[in-house]
């Protein structure tokens, strides 16, 4: 019998395993833009750490491995920042990265009082952009990283995470 993955918030523990998974994920995005120096690829571990100590951060495991993470904060306006979620590329396409979403949604709802959600990708990021339109997030901009990539902002309200679960 196979193992099942499981969500759950990040503890300290997580830190380094969410630093490679990252790395390792990540590196699509990279190749796609021609910029190995994308906002993810060059944070650090101290960083990664600082981030699961004070956002709200969940891990998708499969058993003792987290094969997937992502992060979301609140920021002044009551907005909740969602960003750097990512799926070990052996296990894209099943349903996790959706599972993340929803995790880190319901907490920011329940435990920070987002009033909606925000989030990024690159403008050529096709299958970042097909989850994220198929759980409710809708363009509302466009910006340009601090590493030089075009990104498409995308926001939901906070009210449409319970009917995406």
């Amino acid at each position: 019998m196979g193992m099942s993955v499981t969500i759950s918030a990040a503890t300290e523990q997580d830190a380094e395993q969410i630093f490679r998974l990252q790395y390792l994920c990540f590196q699509s995005e990279a190749a796609l833009y021609a910029n190995y120096r994308i906002d993810p690829l060059v944070q650090t571990l101290d960083s990664v750490r600082e981030e699961v100590a004070a956002d709200c951060v969940f891990v998708a495991r499969l058993g003792e491995e987290v094969v997937g993470s992502v992060r979301g904060w609140v920021t002044e306006d009551g907005a909740a920042s969602i960003g750097k979620l990512c799926v070990h590329p052996r296990l894209q396409g099943h349903g996790i990265g959706a599972r993340l979403l929803r995790a880190a949604e319901s907490a920011l709802v329940e435990e920070r009082g987002a009033k909606r959600f925000r989030l990024h990708t690159g403008h050529r990021s096709e299958g970042n952009l097909r989850l994220y339109r198929r759980v409710g997030y809708q363009t509302v901009g466009t910006a340009e990283g601090t590493d030089g990539v075009p990104m498409i902002i995308l926001e939901k309200p906070a009210e449409t995470y319970a009917t995406t679960a």
